[in-house]
């Protein structure tokens, strides 16, 4: 089986080279890998480094609690962080707590033996899944200290299927697994990995500081001018449908909308902005408007969706009327904003979890947008009430970075 794996790997390696020359985010993939090494010779052999490894940006903010933790409490380590997707790498990697962000070199025997050899990590920790057997098979007989954190298992995984032994051994190399739920200990239980505990998810921690934080914007205050406000964040096309019509068609003149497009393509921003009736203004165009006297902002930039949520009285997360599922939920929910979604989230732990406490309500079409967002309008007892579902839920569910660094705490000193 490990014959037949690396042979796919190499394969897989030659079939990117020739694919990039035609798609723009497997050109960034491919060019990343080139310029990994020359990265990474900035480690000497003195340095001690701890190794972060997130498949993309989700996997990041798991980590992040955790990174920041380290920085502060063992300062003399250097952290290296690695990710497998553009849609990562490309958001961070100018994350200035890292000393090194790039791309991990793809999973053949070379790869990981050079890597290793440069890098020489004291702990290798590993984000809720990415499972590569080479480097877990190299991290295990150098004795490198590993763990998985905010880890997640499901019983469809090749891990527990007959035909999974090569990848049940891999996970050996695992000192310790942190997982998010009952079931995932239960699996891992099944195929005699027993070092494990129930310490939650990462991101409660994450989202719970930014409460800490100023979220105010300027721009956003004036806006929204003590009016109710609807936050649509991370909206894909088919979300916006629904949303332009509710705008278009059932919405109050009190009723103010700020859209964040998961898509950052300027035709498709503009035809949002041409499709709706009320008078709407972009991030781009707001600088010299008198903001206020608008109905709808449309945001047509990066980085500030999470601040923005803390002036929304009802929030719709994009995403799940969609094959990739619904976004990040937990930023809305940290600041008790009651959230609608579409049905694709069956995936996401955190959203069944929220569905099952009714703080977060799914719509399918159309009618169900509207009707929901009308209660929520006219309705401020149910909106209080969702609020406070929100609010507890991300309270709740706090503390899983003081597990895990109660644990790294012992490694690393």
């Amino acid at each position: 089986m490990s014959i037949l794996y690396n042979c796919i790997v190499f394969i897989a390696t030659f079939c990117l080279s020739v694919v990039a020359l035609f798609n723009k985010k497997i050109k960034l993939f491919v060019d990343g890998r080139s310029v990994t090494f020359e990265k990474l010779s900035v480690f000497s052999s003195e340095d001690k480094v701890v190794w972060f490894h997130a498949a993309s940006l989700g996997e990041f903010e798991q980590g992040r609690p955790i990174i920041e933790r380290i920085k502060k409490e063992f300062p003399s380590y250097k952290i290296l962080l690695t990710f497998f997707s553009p849609s990562g790498f490309e958001v961070r990697k100018n994350y200035e707590l890292a000393d090194v962000v790039c791309y991990l070199p793809l999973d053949s025997n070379k790869n990981v033996k050079r890597f290793l050899d440069v890098v020489h990590p004291t702990m290798a920790i590993f984000i809720k899944y990415e499972f590569w057997p080479n480097y877990l098979k190299e991290l295990k007989q150098r004795k490198i200290s590993t763990i998985l954190v905010s880890g997640i298992f499901r019983k469809n995984q090749i891990f527990f299927k007959p035909f999974g032994v090569f990848m049940r051994k891999s996970l050996k190399a695992f000192d310790y697994f942190f997982v998010q739920d009952q079931t995932s200990k239960d699996l891992l239980n099944t195929i005699n990995q027993n070092n494990v505990s129930i310490s939650g998810d990462t991101r409660f921690d994450r989202v719970y500081e930014i409460l800490q934080q100023d979220n105010e914007l300027d721009y956003i205050t004036e806006f929204k001018n003590k009016q109710y406000t609807v936050v649509a964040g991370s909206t894909w096309k088919e979300d916006e449908k629904l949303l332009v019509n509710y705008i278009n068609n059932s919405a109050s003149n009190d009723e103010k909308f700020i859209i964040a497009p998961h898509n950052m393509n300027t035709n498709d921003i503009d035809e949002l902005k041409k499709s709706i009736a009320k008078k709407t203004i972009l991030y781009s165009e707001k600088d010299g408007k008198s903001l206020s006297e608008f109905d709808v902002f449309i945001v047509d930039t990066i980085g500030i969706l999470t601040k923005i949520y803390s002036v929304a009285d009802a929030a719709y997360v994009g995403g799940g009327l969609t094959k990739n599922g619904v976004h990040n939920i937990l930023e809305p929910a940290t600041f008790g904003v009651p959230i609608v979604i579409g049905p694709a989230y069956k995936k996401y732990k955190e959203v069944v979890d929220l569905v099952a406490l009714n703080g977060c309500k799914v719509i399918a079409n159309q009618s169900e947008f509207s009707a929901i967002f009308t209660k929520l309008k006219e309705d401020k007892d149910y909106r209080n009430q969702l609020a406070q579902i929100n609010k507890n839920f991300i309270k709740d569910n706090i503390g899983a970075t003081n597990a895990t660094m109660n644990y790294i705490n012992n490694q690393l000193k």
